[in-house]
């Protein structure tokens, strides 16, 4: 701890944000450069505490107080590499991550947290910078050959570890680039797709081989698959959205966010001069008040949309943590993600506790306007309260509420079709035992594909684990580290 009065001297401080009416007018990313000094008294407010909870909060067990201490000693090549001991992609979760390690920070029990992202994102950036990210070729062979089904967080980091203990990997993804929703689910300003590309010229330096454009299950089977490689990792995250199944759904102009998020982001590609979907000049509701929800808000304003209204069924959370959800849980609070401060400055709106009942078409069958009630809270079942019906004008709507397990037909059935027992949960995950293992003879599952939709984090962490097991179950060993068991459940 090098600073013990660091946490009683120096207040939470963040990076600002560029001007709303700067951001807006361009793709890059929201916050400005943050001071060296500023960052350095940052990482003195951490306590090094006996018990980190931080250690907890994160599912990748990173060594929070370990770097903030080097950080603080300006050690930043020794920081990174303790970043690195347990996280592939800090450039990644420092921008994307929720941060249920701040959530758990013990100095949040009664002040503000140590700002751990902020920290965590430096130490990579200027790694980068630097020049001390480099491949790590392995320094043996094993000739053993391994697939790696989704180009995502999970797969990724799946693939990279097993790389570097001397298999052969290759990575399959179905989209025409590299990346999965980390490239075509995440918009721009909120992470610029230049962190994922420096990141896969290390991996392909590596030695892990990326086939884009494959869609696995329909242009190379099941079969095709395990016989040509001696273990197969399934990484294709939760991508069967959740759906809004009322009057109105097939009217054009109704999307769901990731038909709509991809085409902005092939605009920032260089594919298009144009999305096909397009929210310029139109009245755009967005369905769903998660992060997806404010992604397609930041979209939509930057497209020059007309107006932006965002509906949530869930009443407004909390600006503080309540009592029901105590530290060091991941508390539900209101946040101002930058979309949302954007919003606000456009007059735009964020709308609680109401319930869409209905699209409503103009004679071309196009989506004209949106019927909503406001509804009880959930305790009541989100129960329509009379008197409350409205319309709002509504030319494109997007549906940002979540997705429910993994697409099932083609892959993930004909290995169900093959498996030795149940090779789904109750839930529709794919199933897995304590290694990763599915009832499939040498096929594992790690990220969202087999514990439904989560966060970054777990996905990175599963991946890791995932190639942990898989390494051990082709050698009889392994020096990879396993960060977490499967059947571990989130603080958040």
């Amino acid at each position: 701890m090098a600073d013990p009065k660091g946490f009683l001297t120096h207040g939470r401080e963040l990076p600002a944000r560029r001007p709303v009416d700067v951001r807006i007018r361009d793709w890059k990313e929201v916050y400005q450069d943050f001071p060296r000094p500023a960052l350095t008294k940052q990482a003195s407010r951490c306590m090094d505490c006996g018990i980190p909870f931080c250690h907890n909060g994160c599912p990748l067990g990173n060594l929070i107080p370990e770097w903030n201490d080097l950080v603080y000693r300006d050690d930043w090549r020794e920081a990174v590499e303790r970043l690195h001991a347990t996280n592939n992609f800090p450039e990644f979760t420092g921008r994307l991550c929720p941060a249920p390690c701040e959530a758990a920070c013990v100095l949040g029990i009664n002040s503000d947290p140590v700002a751990i992202k902020r920290v965590e994102v430096e130490i990579i950036d200027r790694a980068f910078d630097e020049g001390w990210v480099t491949p790590q070729t392995p320094t043996a062979r094993t000739g053993r050959k391994i697939a790696v089904v989704g180009s995502g967080p999970a797969g990724l980091a799946a693939a990279q570890q097993l790389t570097r203990a001397g298999h052969d990997v290759v990575v399959f993804e179905r989209a025409d680039r590299v990346g999965g929703l980390l490239r075509y689910g995440i918009p721009e300003f909120k992470m610029e797709k230049r962190h994922i590309d420096r990141r896969l010229a290390q991996m392909r330096a590596e030695g892990t081989e990326f086939r884009t454009g494959v869609n696995v299950g329909v242009d190379v089977t099941a079969a095709q698959l395990r016989a040509e490689f001696d273990a197969v990792v399934l990484a294709g995250g939760a991508t069967l959205w959740r759906d809004l199944p009322v009057a109105g759904r097939d009217l054009k102009g109704v999307h769901q966010a990731m038909e709509y998020l991809p085409l902005a982001n092939k605009v920032q590609e260089g594919d298009h001069t144009v999305p096909a979907i397009d929210a310029k000049d139109k009245h755009v509701v967005v369905i769903g008040g998660g992060d997806t929800g404010a992604d397609c808000i930041g979209t939509a304003i930057r497209q020059g949309a007309a107006s932006v209204t965002q509906l949530e069924i869930m009443p407004q959370p909390p600006a503080e943590r309540p009592g029901s959800q105590p530290w060091p849980t991941f508390p539900i609070l209101f946040k101002m993600e930058s979309a949302h401060e954007e919003l606000a400055d456009g007059g735009g709106d964020r709308v609680y506790a109401v319930s869409t009942t209905e699209f409503v078409g103009d004679a071309d069958g196009n989506v004209r306007a949106l019927r909503l009630v406001q509804v009880e809270g959930p305790a009541n079942g989100f129960k329509p309260i009379p008197g409350t019906e409205r319309e709002i004008p509504a030319d494109l709507v997007t549906l940002s509420m979540g997705f429910v397990g993994p697409e099932k037909a083609g892959l993930l059935q004909d290995l169900a079709d093959s498996a030795d027992g149940e090779f789904f949960d109750a839930r529709g995950n794919v199933a897995r035992d304590k290694g990763y293992m599915t009832s499939a003879e040498g096929v594992f599952v790690a990220g969202d594909m087999g514990r439904g939709q989560s966060l970054i984090v777990w996905a990175i962490a599963e991946g890791r684990s995932a190639a942990a097991a898989v390494d051990r179950y082709l050698t009889g060993q392994t020096a990879l580290p396993t960060a977490i068991p499967p059947t571990a459940r989130p603080l958040v």
